[in-house]
């Protein structure tokens, strides 16, 4: 738990940005794979690259090095990483993402893996930093990227409620294992490009109390949580 008890209105909703607010995660494996593949020819990249997404661009680089007994120099990672976040800037905001904050009346963050110089770009590209007031919580400001709980327990250090007064929205193992390890009930979203039903089952093992694959559900999600935590107060 962390900052204030819950109060009746005063609850929050905490979204990932790539996968869930920008349909960046297909565009960034692509990448990924493709800058690897140049590196390491007739090697197959994809299986190792695609259960790591989530993961910091250094932490899938280091994993993939290692399980396929490569390694990257320091200004391999650098170029990589640059071109995967070019690559990501021009991805589409998630299909319906905008119309459902829309109608959230829940004060609202965005907790990424990603850097914040990258979050702020895309949000302001896709139109989405309107929700969002400059609450943008990066791997870059805190200590332990996901899937520590770091960035959500910054969330809801920055919002001065508890972590049971947070939903999150994640598409990621990784994303989801962080926010229910900072103690949050936790939403999968499996409608990006990326995504397929086969990760229902990962998700809720990692702790997502529900799955969904169409934005236009999340108003309706966010309601019936709202009720369960007022009703719960009571």
């Amino acid at each position: 738990m962390t900052g204030n008890p819950v109060t009746g209105n005063r609850l929050a909703l905490i979204c990932d940005c790539d996968g869930v607010l920008i349909d960046s995660e297909a565009v960034a494996a692509r990448m990924l794979v493709h800058e690897l593949e140049a590196r390491w020819p007739d090697t197959d990249v994809e299986p190792v690259v695609l259960p790591l997404l989530g993961l910091r661009i250094e932490r899938v680089l280091e994993n993939a090095a290692a399980q396929l007994g490569r390694s990257l120099s320091a200004e391999d990672m650098a170029s990589i990483r640059h071109a995967v976040e070019a690559a990501a800037m021009q991805a589409p905001a998630v299909a319906g993402i905008a119309e459902a904050l829309a109608q959230i009346p829940l004060i609202k963050a965005c907790a990424s893996n990603s850097f914040k110089a990258y979050v702020q770009t895309v949000l302001a590209r896709t139109g989405l930093e309107k929700f969002f007031d400059g609450r943008l919580y990066c791997a870059d400001a805190v200590a332990m990227p996901k899937p520590a709980p770091d960035v959500y327990l910054a969330a809801a250090k920055g919002f001065g409620l508890a972590s049971s007064a947070c939903l999150v929205v994640e598409d990621s193992v990784t994303g989801v294992t962080a926010a229910s390890a900072a103690g949050m009930t936790v939403l999968g979203f499996i409608g990006g490009g990326h995504a397929s039903e086969a990760q229902i089952g990962a998700l809720h093992a990692a702790g997502a109390s529900h799955v969904f694959d169409d934005m236009t559900q999340l108003p309706e999600l966010v309601a019936l949580w709202t009720q369960r935590v007022t009703a719960a107060l009571h």
